[in-house]
């Protein structure tokens, strides 16, 4: 599968501060990315060194085939963009401030501005300076997708949005990518990105920690498990199983709790061997790997972790 972005690396330096310390990553056409991060991780240094908007200090950045620094106008032609920090001329109302940026894209037509308006509810005949900072985010949302890029960048995309629209928001990034057009979403929101990301990436201080599908990186983790059997089971009847180490009988033997480390094949085909009344087993939270490879993890990324899937 073609890439749409590959860095190979990449690295920023802000006098004595380190923005990205040989970041390396392939973001491969029509998939929707998920760049996973805390405020100060490198997320924000990534794009604007992805759009040429700031300049590496070592490394390469390749973008639809181009380079950022040499061929930006003919990039930038093909990619819709977000910033975290979205900002607009107040003074014209959305419609008008819209169709301003429209022009500027070589035309888009006014139909396609007006669906995506009314998808995000934003008014376009509110003057942008009295809008709220969710609107404002609308407008920047609409900015982005309107022109259907071949790569939307999108910085913490759904910052101030309230629930129901973060929803339509997920819905127009599922299309996108659907339509063949490749999603790097960068967020500190883990639930927007689990729900739509073929892929995450997980940055800290710089550099890459983590890279795979949201299933795999789950592969490895922890998960709380309750079984109930109908009668009493032997206390060994599981030490065997990989991982359920931290599993215990309780003392009438017909329940089995604690957590389960890795995949949970081994321990379903043992208590398939016996009459099971009840089961609960608890998936991590993509927002709980997100705090294991911040808390813990080596600052270098897994095996596959650079191939995935």
């Amino acid at each position: 599968m073609e890439n749409v972005i590959e860095l190979r690396e990449l690295t920023k330096t802000y006098g004595s501060r380190r923005g990205l310390a040989g970041l390396s990553l392939e973001v491969r056409r029509g998939e929707v990315f998920g760049f996973l991060g805390p405020n100060g991780a490198g997320k924000s240094t990534t794009i604007r060194l992805l759009l040429d908007l700031i300049r590496p200090t070592g490394g390469s950045a390749e973008v639809l085939g181009l380079d950022p620094r040499k061929d930006g106008v003919a990039l930038r032609r093909r990619v819709g963009y977000l910033a975290g920090d979205f900002v607009c001329d107040g003074r014209q109302n959305v419609r008008s401030y819209l169709r301003f940026l429209a022009a500027l894209r070589g035309g888009v037509p006014q139909t396609r501005i007006d669906d995506l308006a009314e998808r995000l509810g934003l008014d376009q005949t509110t003057r942008i300076k009295k809008l709220s900072k969710g609107n404002r985010q609308k407008v920047g949302l609409v900015q982005a997708f309107m022109h259907e890029p071949e790569l939307l960048i999108l910085d913490e995309p759904s910052s101030g949005l309230d629930p129901l629209v973060q929803q339509t928001f997920l819905d127009m990034v599922t299309e996108a990518a659907a339509a063949g057009q490749t999603v790097f979403m960068s967020s500190h929101i883990m639930s927007e990105v689990e729900a739509v990301a073929g892929r995450v990436g997980i940055i800290r201080n710089g550099q890459l920690v983590a890279l795979d599908t949201v299933a795999k990186l789950r592969s490895g983790t922890v998960r709380d498990i309750e079984v109930t059997f109908a009668t009493a089971v032997s206390p060994g009847a599981f030490s065997d199983v990989p991982g359920a180490d931290r599993l215990s009988l309780d003392e009438t033997g017909t329940v089995l709790a604690g957590q389960l480390v890795g995949s949970p094949d081994a321990l379903i085909k043992a208590i398939a061997l016996h009459t099971v009344t009840s089961l609960r087993a608890t998936e991590p939270a993509l927002e709980e790997l997100f705090h294991s490879y911040y808390e813990g993890a080596d600052a270098s990324p897994r095996p596959e972790s650079a191939a995935a899937s």
